[in-house]
């Protein structure tokens, strides 16, 4: 079976290590600190792939963050049809990231 190459539009998972004194409810694989006093997590980010450049590949997020990752990245992967289906209100819509995207390109108009 040949895998596809991602695209623009493409939901992908991205999961992004953290710490902090109280891991949130989504929080995986925790384990505290060698002193004890922080947790090392790992957390599922739903992002949408907006432009691929090259080995790169720039994901959006809800909220409009933007994150340039390489696309061998063992941390990025797709999401299987489950995942698509119950996480589907957590993947940004393409078309909202597209729009975001040319409002921060264009510059300022001149008053």
């Amino acid at each position: 079976m040949v895998r596809r190459e991602l695209q623009p539009g493409d939901p992908v998972i991205y999961r992004k290590m953290k710490r902090s004194e109280s891991p949130g409810p989504r929080a995986i694989k925790v384990h505290p600190t060698p002193k004890g006093e922080e947790y090392l997590y790992e957390v599922d980010k739903f992002w949408t792939v907006a432009e691929t450049r090259g080995d790169q590949l720039l994901l959006v997020t809800r909220r409009g963050k933007q994150h340039l990752v390489d696309r061998k990245t063992p941390h990025l992967r797709r999401p299987n049809w489950v995942e698509r289906w119950l996480y589907r209100d957590r993947f940004p819509r393409l078309e909202e990231c597209l729009a975001q995207l040319r409002e921060e390109r264009q510059e300022p108009s001149a008053t």
